[in-house]
């Protein structure tokens, strides 16, 4: 069993930055990828970016590369959101996820375990 919790959201105005952590419960994290997903009122929710368990391999929707980084730190169980140039559509809940895996995956019903989720609002 993983347990994952998401932290760093807030409001922000566009063109700014933020960086959201998820930090996951047990031992195995360095075995598992991990994926953002988020999810804007009204919409369904939609992948943003995922890596693979030793970090070398990562995939970002169109909508956000060069924009957003996803990186990792199996040293503190942790998955990191770099979020720069934001844009007011970029506004919704961010949620991380997780797998056992070698490589990355995109797709919400590819993950086994997510956390609550956190907010982030990006102002006009």
């Amino acid at each position: 069993q993983v347990q994952l919790v998401e932290s760093g959201g807030g409001l922000v105005q566009a063109g700014g930055s933020l960086r959201l952590s998820c930090t996951a419960s047990g031992r195995t994290f360095s075995t598992y990828a991990m994926g953002w997903f988020r999810q804007a009122p009204g919409k369904e929710r939609e992948f943003v970016a995922a890596i693979s368990w030793s970090g070398g391999w990562t995939y970002y929707a169109d909508s956000v590369k060069g924009r957003l980084t996803i990186s990792r730190d199996n040293a503190k169980n942790t998955v990191y959101l770099q979020m720069s140039s934001l844009k007011p559509e970029d506004t919704a809940v961010y949620y991380c996820a997780a797998r056992c895996g070698s490589i990355y995956y995109t797709r919400g019903y590819e993950y086994e375990y997510w956390g609550q989720g956190t907010q982030v609002t990006v102002s006009s």
